[in-house]
């Protein structure tokens, strides 16, 4: 039987992530990015989360095969109860389910925090192709997001024009004296 673990990532964990993040860089434009960052600038990256957001990964047999983490939607004071999510998931494990179990250890993760709003920038083909499906947006889609705007060829990457899509989902309940945020427990 599989074993399959999620917990909250460590800098350790920052090359495996590196390889998998290194994929869609390289191969997709699903990541806007054109060089893949240096294993430092990716540990700053995760560092500057970890001080205030989940940043999780998921392993299977002791592997990592996927990680999801979370960052303010916006900086502005008012914004605080808004965070943006983004996951990644190792090419080979695709449409396993996966990132159905990542995303809803982070979802659990903000709602104990106090977020409300979660939102996800996709890039969105006009015609699918070999570097861009609609496979994130419909992922999205699954896990209850719903598209909130649309950018229409503000992504230039491999010599073509890609557009990019908001979605959004809401996960708590909005009141008119809204309580502060929890900071993020941390290891799980």
């Amino acid at each position: 039987m599989d074993s399959i673990t999620i917990r909250t990532a460590c800098l350790e964990d920052a090359q495996r992530l590196l390889e998998i993040y290194g994929y869609y860089v390289e191969k997709t434009a699903i990541s806007f990015e054109y060089e893949v960052p240096t294993l430092t600038e990716f540990q700053e990256r995760m560092k500057h989360i970890l001080q205030n957001y989940p940043y999780l990964v998921l392993l299977q047999n002791d592997v990592i095969l996927g990680y999801a983490y979370a960052g303010p939607f916006h900086p502005r004071a008012a914004y605080q109860w808004a965070a943006e999510t983004t996951i990644y998931v190792a090419p080979d494990v695709r449409k396993c389910g996966l990132g159905r179990r990542l995303y809803e250890a982070l979802e659990q993760d903000l709602k104990e925090m106090g977020i409300l709003n979660l939102y996800a920038c996709i890039g969105y083909p006009e015609k699918e192709d070999a570097y861009l499906t609609k496979n994130s947006a419909e992922f999205h889609a699954h896990m209850g997001y719903r598209v909130a705007g649309r950018f229409e060829k503000c992504g230039y990457k491999f010599n073509q024009w890609y557009d990019m899509i908001y979605m959004e989902k809401v996960i708590g309940v909005h009141q008119e004296i809204q309580p502060g945020l929890r900071p993020f427990s941390g290891c799980k």
